[in-house]
């Protein structure tokens, strides 16, 4: 019997060092829904299950480095990383030749967020000077124009969850927020304690980004994203981390962007 399970042991060990190793990018910035860090490793959440699920599909064994948001664009030039997901053609400022981009996973609104009570549609324009809560290392270019003239000034957290929990505590009286984290915060609190989405800033389509080299299965990887999203099962991730209730149902209001503005908000 203990040879037999020394046996196991060591085929189960042999399979697992015979598995390609894929080294997937997690932001530091990124918080519950999207992921929960301990211990400078990632253990639970929507990118979490996403990122775990395609390494299976493609035989695949994930390893995960957690950095600051303005390191990842270096760790892919420098290979570093071989996947980037949840981001933007629209969030790099030089986008790595070596890197091939997947079709688009998950929509994300970006939503300005009130106070609990402040329920009022506001558009950013409309703001009285003040502080607004956003987080570190973040680009807002629709409040851009605010921030250049001072009707605004950025108050940094290191990730989303700390910054509504600021707005909670009434440091500002405004922030900015993915519609996801925002409904993850809201969840399971009373209707007067919940904060609001005020208006919309922006809507992208994000997706991930696979380094082009023989020594991972590029193709491979990028086909087993199409399946998981035709699949639906891109779909089932993403509702196990929803809030109850429609995302699409909120009624918030849509500023209008200033013509010289890129028509994109956060990069996270």
């Amino acid at each position: 019997m203990r040879r037999l399970l020394a046996l196991l042991l060591l085929w189960s060990t042999n399979s697992l060092a015979d598995q390609p190793v894929l080294r997937f990018s997690v932001a530091e910035s990124w918080s519950m829904p999207l992921v929960r860090i301990e211990g400078d490793q990632p253990v639970e959440g929507l990118l979490y299950d996403l990122m775990q699920a395609v390494a299976r599909q493609v035989g695949a064994r994930p390893e995960f480095h957690v950095m600051a948001r303005l390191r990842l664009e270096e760790a892919m030039s420098s290979g570093d990383i071989d996947v980037r997901c949840y981001v933007s053609t629209q969030w790099l400022n030089d986008r790595p030749r070596d890197f091939v981009w997947s079709i688009p996973l998950i929509h994300q609104r970006d939503v300005l967020v009130g106070r609990p009570g402040d329920s009022t549609p506001m558009p950013p324009e409309q703001l009285p000077p003040q502080a607004i809560g956003t987080v570190l290392g973040y680009t807002y270019s629709t409040l851009q124009p605010l921030l250049d003239h001072g009707q605004l000034h950025r108050e940094d957290s290191r990730n989303q969850l700390l910054v509504l929990q600021k707005l909670q505590a009434g440091r500002y009286r405004h922030a900015v927020s993915n519609q996801l984290s925002l409904q993850w915060f809201n969840q399971g609190l009373p209707a007067e304690q919940q904060l609001q989405a005020l208006a919309v800033l922006d809507e992208q389509d994000l997706g991930c980004m696979v380094r082009n080299d023989p020594a991972i299965p590029t193709q491979g990887l990028l086909r087993a994203l199409v399946r998981m999203k035709q699949s639906g099962e891109i779909e089932r991730i993403l509702q196990r981390y929803e809030a109850t209730g429609d995302p699409d149902s909120m009624s918030v209001a849509r500023p209008e962007i200033p013509s010289k503005m890129p028509a994109h908000s956060q990069r996270n």
